[in-house]
C-alpha cells in the first residue's frame, strides 16, 4: 500500500520509493521549509561576503597603485570643478563621472593653484606632485567614490539576474561580477570606464522592470541612461537601443490594450527615456557652472561634413558638443596598437573581441556564452534576451569602429552583461546545471584570487596568465603606469646604489618616489650600463635604439607584471 506522507500546500503527495518512515519524511519536509524561509537571509549573507571580498580587493589595489595615465587629468578636472566651477579641462568627457570623483577630492582637500596654465595632463601632474599634496592620499580619496559605485553596481547585477532567473541566478551573476579582474582593476581607479558601465547596466535593468510599471521605471531608466551619457560619450549608441527597449517594455506591460494604443504608449515611453536622459546631461553641466561658460584650456578642433552637422544638431550643451569634436579629432589620429606581439598603426576591427578573449576568465566566458544561448532557447527566459544581449552587442559594435586599440576598458560592459546573462544557465533546469555552474564559478574565483593584487595585467590561463599578458597586449590591458611606486620599492630593496636607466610609460613622476634614473635613448648605446628598466608598453612598441638596447640586455626581474628590469 502506498504511503502518503508529504504535504505541500495542503495536498498530500505520495512518498518516494523506499521512503517508508513518516517521521523521517516529516523531518525532511521541515528542513526544506526552513531553508525556504531562510533563503532571503542566506542570499543576503552571501551577497555581503562576495561584495566584501571585492571591496577588500579594490581598496588594496587602490592603496598600492600609483596614478595611471588618465587619472591625474580627471582628478585635476574634478578639483577645478570644485574650486573654480568652470568648464575648462577635459571637455572630451562630460562632467558627471568627474563630479563623482570630486566627492572624494573634496574630502582630501588638496592645495590647488587655479592660475597654473598648461595642458590638462600638466595640470594633473602639477596638482599631484608640485603643489605640496600627498599623491597617495589624494588618489585614494579620488578612487573611493568609484569603488563605492562599483559595489553598488554589483547590487544591480544581483537584482537583474534575480529578476530573470531567481535568487540562485542572482548569486551566480554577482559572483562572476565580483571576481572579474577587469571590473576590480578599473573599479579601483579614478577613471570613467566603470561608472559609465554601472549606469548603463542600471538603465537596462530599469527598462526591464518597466514591463511591470512603465510610469515608475521608465523615467528612472532615462535618468540612469542620462547619467551614462553624462559620464562618457561612448554611451550615446545606447540611447536609441534603450528607447526601442522602452517600447518593448510598454508593449509587454499593456497586454490588454489594443495595438494602436500600445504603439502610442510605447512611443511616449521612448520619448520619456530620451527627454529625461537629455535633462540629466544638462543638469550635470549646470552643476559645474550654472552659467554654462565654456573656456577650453586647449583648442577644440573643427569638424566638418556629416559628423559636424549631426554634432551641431544635438540638443545638448555647447561644451558637450565641443567635447564630441575633440573625440572626433582623436579618432582621426593614427594611433599605434599592439596585439599578439604585432605592432601596427591604425585599428583592427577584431581587436576588442580578441582582447576580451584574453582578459576574461575562462569560466566567465563559458557561463556567459551558455547563459546567452539559454536566454534565447528557454521560453521563460526569452523575454529577457533583448535586454541582456542587444545593448552590449550594439555598444561593442560601436566600440570596434574606434581608432584607439588601448584596452578592454572600452568594452567593460561586456563582462558585466555576460555575468548577468550567465545566470540563464540555471534556467535550463537540468541536473548538471547547478553543480557545473558552481565548479565554473569556483574556477573564476581561483583565477581571480591568483592574480591578486595585480588585476590590471590579468590574462586567463589559456593565454598564460598575467605573467605573459605583456607579450599579447599593451597599454591599459597590462601597463598603465600603475607600478611606479612598486618599482621604487624594488630598486631600494634589491638594487640599492646601482645605476638605473628608465623608460617609463605613465603619468607619475619617478623622482618623487625616489627613482633617480636617466633616459637611455638620449645617450650612445655603449654608455648604457647597469639596470635598464622599461615599461612593458614601451617595450612592446620599441623600435630603433630602445629595441637594440633591450635585445642586447638580459631580463633579471619584473615588477607587477608591467615593468621589466634588464641587466646591461
Amino acid at each position: 500500500m502506498m504511503a502518503y506522507t508529504r504535504q505541500t500546500a495542503g495536498v498530500l503527495e505520495p512518498a518516494a520509493p523506499g521512503d517508508d518512515d513518516p517521521g523521517r519524511t516529516t523531518v525532511r519536509a521541515r528542513l526544506r521549509a526552513g531553508l525556504r524561509r531562510r533563503r532571503p537571509w542566506l542570499v543576503a549573507l552571501l551577497a555581503v561576503v562576495l561584495l566584501g571580498q571585492m571591496a577588500a580587493a579594490m581598496v588594496t589595489t587602490a592603496v598600492r597603485q600609483t596614478p595611471t595615465i588618465d587619472e591625474p587629468v580627471y582628478v585635476a578636472t574634478a578639483t577645478d570643478y570644485l574650486r573654480e566651477h568652470r568648464l575648462r579641462y577635459n571637455p572630451e568627457h562630460p562632467p558627471l563621472g568627474k563630479l563623482l570623483i570630486a566627492a572624494g577630492v573634496a574630502v582630501a582637500g588638496p592645495r590647488y593653484d587655479p592660475s597654473y596654465t598648461g595642458t590638462q595632463g600638466e595640470v594633473g601632474r602639477h596638482l599631484l606632485y608640485e603643489s605640496g599634496n600627498d599623491p597617495w592620499r589624494l588618489m585614494l580619496w579620488a578612487r573611493l567614490p568609484v569603488i563605492t559605485l562599483t559595489l553598488l553596481s554589483g547590487l544591480v547585477v544581483l537584482a537583474f539576474a534575480r529578476d530573470v532567473v531567481g535568487p540562485a541566478g542572482g548569486l551566480v551573476a554577482l559572483a562572476l561580477y565580483t571576481f572579474s579582474p577587469d571590473v576590480i582593476a578599473h573599479g579601483s581607479l579614478a577613471t570613467l570606464d566603470m561608472p559609465v558601465t554601472g549606469f548603463l547596466l542600471t538603465s537596462v535593468w530599469l527598462v526591464w522592470r518597466a514591463r511591470r510599471g512603465p510610469r515608475l521605471y521608465l523615467p528612472l531608466a532615462g535618468a540612469a541612461l542620462g547619467a551614462a551619457v553624462a559620464t562618457k560619450m561612448s554611451a550615446l549608441p545606447a540611447v536609441p537601443v534603450l528607447m526601442l527597449l522602452a517600447v518593448v517594455s510598454v508593449w509587454g506591460a499593456r497586454s490588454g490594450a489594443d495595438r494602436r494604443r500600445k504603439i502610442l504608449l510605447g512611443l511616449v515611453g521612448a520619448a520619456t527615456v530620451a527627454l529625461v536622459a537629455v535633462a540629466v546631461v544638462w543638469l550635470a553641466y549646470l552643476a559645474v557652472d550654472p552659467l554654462l561658460r565654456f573656456t577650453p584650456a586647449e583648442p577644440v578642433p573643427a569638424v566638418h561634413g556629416l559628423r559636424g552637422r549631426l554634432t551641431g544638431l544635438l540638443p545638448l550643451p555647447e561644451a558637450y558638443r565641443a567635447g564630441m569634436r575633440v573625440q572626433f579629432g582623436l579618432e582621426d589620429y593614427p594611433w599605434q596598437g599592439y596585439l599578439f606581439g604585432h605592432l601596427y598603426t591604425g585599428a583592427l576591427w577584431y581587436y576588442l573581441p580578441a582582447a576580451l578573449l584574453v582578459k576574461t576568465p575562462l569560466g566567465s566566458l563559458a557561463l556567459g556564452l551558455a547563459g546567452a544561448v539559454a536566454c534565447v532557447a528557454v521560453r521563460r527566459l526569452r523575454p529577457a534576451a533583448p535586454y541582456l544581449l542587444v545593448p552590449p552587442a550594439v555598444l561593442l559594435a560601436a566600440a570596434m569602429t574606434g581608432s584607439r586599440d588601448f584596452g578592454t576598458r572600452y568594452a567593460l560592459f561586456v563582462p558585466v552583461f555576460l555575468a548577468v546573462a550567465a545566470a540563464g544557465v540555471l534556467g535550463r533546469r537540468r541536473r548538471w546545471a547547478r553543480p557545473l555552474t558552481g565548479l565554473l564559478v569556483l574556477f573564476v574565483a581561483v583565477s581571480s584570487l591568483r592574480t591578486f593584487p595585480y588585476y590590471l595585467p590579468y590574462a586567463n590561463e589559456a593565454f598564460g596568465g598575467p605573467e605573459r599578458t605583456h607579450r599579447l597586449l599593451h597599454d591599459s590591458n597590462v601597463d598603465w603606469g600603475q607600478d611606479l611606486g612598486r618599482l621604487a620599492d624594488r630598486l631600494r630593496q634589491r638594487y640599492p646604489g646601482q645605476r638605473v636607466w628608465l623608460v617609463y610609460k605613465g603619468s607619475g613622476v619617478p623622482s618623487y618616489y625616489g627613482i633617480h634614473a636617466s633616459d637611455p635613448r638620449r645617450v650612445p648605446p655603449e654608455r648604457v650600463r647597469g639596470l635598464l628598466v622599461v615599461s612593458d608598453s614601451a617595450a612592446a612598441k620599441a623600435r630603433g635604439r630602445l629595441a637594440g638596447l633591450i635585445r642586447t640586455s638580459r631580463p633579471v626581474d619584473e615588477v607587477g607584471h608591467s615593468i621589466t628590469l634588464y641587466r646591461r
